[in-house]
């Protein structure tokens, strides 16, 4: 791994003498502002981007238009910090655009858990880097590992661009989807990675066990399940876990709700709404059925997961995706933990969609 770092964003951040101001509002930016706090870092304005610029104020300030902060402080006088994350391309446009005028980083603060991935945690945890580093099995998982961690400790967005792949060849060399006749789709959402995965398995793929715990993302789930004609779409409302039980659930119907209270530490700095829901093991769901494929995005509860399918894998070494991008270890404790659970399993590979900040990280493996 070859791999240097002068500062990371937090110490660079600390020293400067430019203002430093914040891109965005919500949860990313509350959880960027405690950090910055925590560091002895004082962010000094907010703006938005054009069309959400409506006279509004956040954390007593009031939001601004880039515009503004230009003629207020110049360009070349401030650091600009990226409070909220997305895929989008005009998004991503529009972004770049304002890194091009002036100083713009992304800091890299994780969805559950706590601390930051900063210089001291990457020195705690640099033996497990470089075990993660060895076990992946190809050149771009390399680059990838490398440009990741370069972004989560400095920032600076050139190093995610540095590290996209193609989601169709991703498809079609990691996920093999020809080859799938039973899949488990772990974190299911809606229904949208079961469905690109029937676009893309060209009629072979006969059953998919699609978990989901957020009762109105299982309403969506269960009426696409009704509706799909290439295979048949078994909805199950309940989390993926290590074991049955019953957990409590942030049940706010996004993308990202996740079991919350039963842990200690905050999924977020909002309010949350907790549900009591039902979690089981894909052992138990399965029982017994053979399955080629198997996708984690199960938001943060990846560990507990895995631990719960120990015995189908054992059984089946179906083809395994698994998130990587939710708390601060996932990078390198998720791969280890397969190696150590699974050591049969020979091939690790990274993968990453584009994208602010470093979200879409995937870990393939393969026996």
């Amino acid at each position: 791994m070859n791999f240097t770092i002068q500062k990371d964003l937090w110490e660079h951040l600390a020293s400067t003498e430019k203002t430093v101001v914040m891109y965005g509002m919500g949860n990313g930016a509350d959880k960027i502002l405690r950090a910055c706090e925590e560091k002895g870092i004082t962010v000094s304005d907010f703006f938005a981007s054009d069309g959400f610029v409506r006279g509004h104020s956040f954390h007593g300030k009031t939001v601004k238009s880039w515009s503004e902060i230009k003629e207020l402080y110049g360009a070349e006088k401030v650091i600009v910090l990226l409070s909220f994350g997305s895929s989008r391309p005009e998004v991503l446009e529009n972004i770049e655009r304002i890194a091009a005028e002036t100083e713009l980083y992304a800091p890299d603060v994780p969805a559950f858990g706590d601390g930051l991935f900063d210089r001291a945690f990457f020195e705690a945890h640099l033996a497990e880097i470089e075990r993660t580093y060895a076990l992946l099995s190809d050149e771009e998982s390399k680059m990838i590992f490398e440009n990741v961690l370069q972004f989560k400790l400095t920032g600076d967005i050139r190093f995610l661009q540095n590290a996209v792949s193609d989601e169709e060849q991703t498809m079609r060399e990691m996920v093999q989807p020809e080859g799938i006749k039973i899949a488990a789709d772990l974190g299911a959402y809606n229904g949208d990675t079961a469905r690109k995965l029937l676009e893309s398995a060209e009629g072979n793929v006969q059953r998919i066990y699609a978990m989901e715990p957020d009762a109105r993302n299982y309403r969506k789930l269960k009426a696409y399940a009704e509706e799909e004609t290439r295979a048949e779409v078994i909805p199950v409302n309940a989390g993926a876990w290590s074991e049955k039980t019953i957990l409590y659930f942030d049940d706010s119907g996004n993308r990202n709700a996740s079991f919350g209270s039963n842990r200690s530490e905050s999924l977020s700095d909002r309010p949350v709404k907790l549900k009591a829901v039902e979690a089981d093991t894909l052992d138990n769901i399965l029982d017994g059925e053979p399955v080629d494929y198997i996708k984690y995005d199960v938001e943060g509860s990846e560990k507990e997961a895995l631990l719960g399918s120990k015995e189908t894998i054992e059984k089946n070494h179906p083809t395994l995706l698994v998130s990587l991008y939710h708390r601060n270890e996932d990078l390198f404790a998720l791969p280890l933990l397969v190696k150590d659970l699974f050591p049969e399993y020979q091939g690790f590979y990274l993968r990453r969609f584009a994208g602010v900040p470093a979200w879409d990280l995937n870990l393939y493996v393969k026996k």
